[in-house]
């Protein structure tokens, strides 16, 4: 491979402390490839001020000293599992199917666990996130795709989140705000909360943990006021079947894992963690870092689950088999609200009509925790939101703008739509958008799952620490249901539109290159991954593996690989060879690293584990060295 070193006095600057601290030769031939500690990434604006990991040499197992220095970026990412498209997601599975579904939400949330473990990872052992890794991997015309489909799923999240913030300002107001009053609060207070971060990544983390708390006591008051049947509720989590479940409780089913496993959240995690402070040139660092970032993320995931449960128990014991006369008859008993959602002849149930249902069952009380939870629930998911596509849209275009412009023009996109549904149809239609948002979620699942057991799978970029097999296969299974799962939704919806020619031919025509680029992904992944008989593809020939543009320089542990401010435009490919790491001498000395391939490089180069072609570099490297002299 071309690459570019630094300037000749660059070259062997390490001082004799840092030599003797240098990990085991071991260690070198294998280690992943890190950003350079001296650049400067997007996400270093929000975490300038990384937490430090203390030292606790009495438990070295295990400690909660480090746990508690660990503890932040899992629950901040845990929130995404609690934002109002998945609580509506928990209230329609109970009000169809009882309590016969909570194991797939259980299975589902152990999936998310999986996923996010790899995200977690990546970030920990590269020091760079999922956005950053694509935009150094992937050619122009893919990459710029990829970030236009995570932006889609950015942007519908929001505005599910931005539905579930007017509704929750209607309840609690009795409609005195209107719906589009709501949205237009949503952006006056999500600036005002984004700013929380200049007082310090632990009163931020602190604050999201305090809306997740409000979520327990809420969504727990409901669950103690209706008392669910506890064995039925056991029976439904832990035994994988659903008697008598029809089209609609199926639906529901595959509605669950799109809601859960949020697309965007795996790129959020990747940069959350690197608001720890590891030292990633020491092998047992990486290790311990990846292990409490685990625990973490599952004591978080754990919560989440109970919510979730909290919200499904709720309207599987409370709703499920009433008719709409006995629910209208006691909204109208208890003089609640809005009963007159319920003054119809169809019994159905969202966000809106479940506060509803829960102030003519078990009183007003009842009603204004509920607003209060969806508040919480819409609020931390909108930030969080904000933050992901901060991270991304720097990411994937190397585009650092200003976070109030960022989420002016995130926030702008969102509201559009919504607060056209709002002015002009009404709550009804404005909770009905959130089915269309949940399956457009999910249909943007490939692109974060692909990339992510892409780069993790890499031993070029992960070392020691790329997935096992079992963990590989595994991930590709479950990418593979994630797909399946995206063309039942599209057959469902075909269904429903309306049954015109031109209709048809647009949506086969979208369904064609969605297709089309996720097997783009899969073939790329195949490809980096070692299979290189698909590399031989003609027709992909303009879309192969472009040569990475990093920058070698010396660290402790050997190569560190940094992106070149002045590198040309990344859309090139160019005909290049792999090389290994660089040993810590005062020479560059490109012998390739043995039975490791390089991230990034074009195919069908020099084999792999043999010497690279280096010939232009060390031209390069020599001519510094004696224009130095």
């Amino acid at each position: 491979m071309k690459a570019q070193t630094g300037s000749g006095d660059d070259v062997g600057l390490e001082d004799s402390s840092q030599r003797e601290n240098q990990p085991d030769s071991s260690w070198q031939e294998n280690q992943p490839i890190r950003a350079n500690a001296s650049s400067s990434s997007v996400a270093s604006a929000y975490f300038n001020n990384k937490i430090i990991i203390p030292e606790d040499q009495q438990h070295p197992i295990f400690s909660f000293k480090k746990l508690w220095a660990f503890t932040g970026p899992g629950f901040l990412m845990s929130i995404a599992y609690l934002d109002p498209g998945n609580i509506e997601s928990d209230l329609r599975s109970g009000s169809v199917a009882q309590f016969k579904l909570l194991w797939v939400l259980m299975s589902a949330t152990f999936l998310g666990l999986l996923m996010q473990r790899l995200s977690a990872r990546l970030g920990v052992v590269t020091g760079m996130h999922l956005a950053e890794v694509c935009y150094r991997s992937y050619p122009r015309v893919p990459r710029l795709v990829l970030w236009i489909m995570v932006e889609i799923a950015i942007i519908g999240s929001d505005m599910q989140e931005v539905i579930g913030t007017a509704i929750a300002f209607y309840l609690l107001s009795d409609g005195k705000i209107p719906l589009y009053a709501g949205v237009l609060i949503t952006i006056a207070d999500t600036f005002t909360f984004l700013f929380l971060d200049k007082y310090g990544l632990r009163k931020l983390e602190g604050f999201f943990a305090f809306l997740i708390l409000i979520m327990v006591v809420t969504f727990g008051y409901e669950y103690v006021m209706v008392a669910p049947d506890q064995p039925a509720l056991l029976r439904g989590m832990f035994v994988p079947f659903c008697e008598d479940c029809g089209p609609d409780q199926v639906l529901q089913a595959v509605a669950i894992i799109g809601a859960i496993i949020m697309p965007h959240n795996i790129y959020l995690h990747s940069a959350l963690v690197k608001s720890r402070d590891v030292d990633r040139t020491k092998r047992d660092h990486i290790q311990e870092a990846n292990k409490y970032f685990f625990v973490e993320a599952a004591i978080a995931l754990f919560i989440s689950f109970l919510i979730n449960v909290f919200v499904t128990a709720v309207f599987a014991e409370g709703f499920y088999g009433r008719n709409i006369t006995q629910v209208y008859d006691s909204c109208i008993e208890r003089e609640v609200p809005h009963a007159s959602v319920f003054n119809t002849t169809n019994l159905e149930v969202d966000i809106f009509r479940g506060g509803v249902f829960l102030g003519c069952q078990f009183g007003l009380a009842a009603l204004y925790i509920w607003a209060v939870g969806i508040l919480a629930a819409g609020q931390s998911s909108t930030m969080t939101g904000t933050y992901t596509g901060q991270f991304v849209m720097e990411g994937f275009l190397n585009l650092k703008w200003k976070r109030w412009i960022r989420v002016l023009f995130t926030r702008s996109i969102a509201i559009f739509p919504t607060i056209l549904v709002a002015s002009f149809s009404g709550i009804q239609d404005l909770t009905q958008m959130n089915d269309m948002l949940n399956v457009l979620m999910s249909m943007q699942l490939p692109f974060a799952l692909i990339p992510i057991l892409t780069f993790t799978s890499s031993e070029s970029i992960m070392g020691d620490f790329k997935n096992g097999r079992l963990m590989s296969v595994f991930t590709a299974l479950l990418a593979v249901l994630v797909i399946g799962i995206n063309l039942f939704f599209i057959s469902v919806y075909i269904h429903s539109l309306p049954p015109h020619w031109a209709v048809y031919v647009a949506v086969s025509v979208l369904v064609i290159l969605y297709l089309t680029f996720v097997l783009y992904l899969v073939w790329f992944c195949l490809v980096s991954n070692g299979f290189h008989f698909f590399d031989r593809l003609p027709c992909l020939s303009c879309l192969k593996r472009r040569e990475t543009p990093y920058v070698l320089s010396e660290s402790i542990s050997g190569t560190s690989l940094d992106l070149d401010s002045e590198t040309p435009d990344f859309g090139s490919t160019i005909n290049t060879s792999e090389f290994g790491s660089m040993p810590n001498t005062g020479t560059a000395d490109f012998e390739s690293t043995p039975n490791t391939a390089e991230f990034g490089s074009t195919p069908n180069t020099s084999e792999y584990g043999s010497r690279a072609n280096t010939s232009a570099v060390e031209k390069d490297h020599t001519k510094r060295n004696t224009s130095s002299q």
